[in-house]
């Protein structure tokens, strides 16, 4: 039907708009009810350290954040809310887990309406598939997000889960999960049009299938969640010509490249 009108705009076109609007309601909402704390500068932390008696970084011995999470990676989950606006302006909530050591996403589900029941089933689908997986996973990283019930953390507690909360408006303590759900918005939403909670799971589906099996991560040495590196090509310097096939997914938005047989 469509092919049969000329427009005067360009798919992008409308996809700017879309991210655009979707940027500046998300900034109009971040923004602080009230300024904050004036800025303090490194010589103020300098001399409230050296009152107390405490020594510079290098020389403590309280393990940092970093360091715990370099430590505990193999045991190591995080899960994050997310927010998205289909076309038509109806809001959907994703909820989505993520594990340290491999980097392999689960998206445990998309609903407009993420009440207590929903989420602790979401909680109770999460443990039967990591032990169906034979996964060791003994912490997970979450925020103090309202639609987490107490329920929630009593099921993980229960598999044996201890649920480490970052702090207040501190992001950076749940990195990895929120470096993935920007991934997921710059290659995934950013560009598709969501039109209703079915297409939404049926687009995250396919980005999770192709976000475990086929993209390369920078922060497990360019392996991919849950296939290994493909064996090195032997005499590259005698190869003259590469049979490479792409395969797109989502109507060309994802693209994997595979060697010819």
């Amino acid at each position: 039907m469509l092919g049969r009108f000329r427009l005067p705009i360009q798919p992008d076109t409308v996809l700017r708009w879309h991210r655009n609007l979707l940027a500046r309601r998300h900034a109009a909402r971040s923004r602080p009810r009230r300024p904050g704390r004036p800025r303090t500068v490194r010589s103020t932390v300098w001399q409230i350290l050296h009152d107390a008696g405490i020594d510079p970084a290098p020389d403590r011995t309280t393990a940092t954040w970093a360091s715990f999470l370099r430590s505990q990676a193999d045991a190591l989950l995080a899960c994050d809310f997310f927010e998205t606006v289909t076309v038509t302006g109806a809001h959907l909530f994703v909820l989505a887990v993520i594990e340290h050591a491999i980097r392999r996403i689960r998206v445990l589900g998309a609903t407009a309406h993420p009440t207590a029941t929903w989420v602790v089933q979401a909680a109770r689908n999460l443990v039967m598939d990591l032990e169906d997986a034979g996964s060791r996973a003994r912490f997970l990283i979450r925020d103090r997000d309202g639609k987490f019930p107490a329920l929630f953390d009593e099921v993980l507690k229960d598999a044996g889960i201890e649920i480490v909360l970052s702090g207040i408006q501190m992001p950076r303590m749940n990195a990895v999960m929120e470096r993935w759900v920007l991934t997921c918005r710059r290659e995934l939403l950013d560009r598709t049009l969501i039109w209703n909670q079915a297409h939404l799971l049926h687009t995250l589906r396919e980005f999770e299938q192709f976000y475990n099996s086929h993209r390369p991560h920078q922060g497990i040495a360019n392996a991919r969640p849950l296939q290994a590196l493909p064996p090195p090509i032997p005499e590259p310097h005698a190869t003259t010509r590469l049979h490479i096939r792409r395969q797109d997914h989502l109507g060309g938005i994802l693209h994997e490249y595979r060697h010819a047989a």
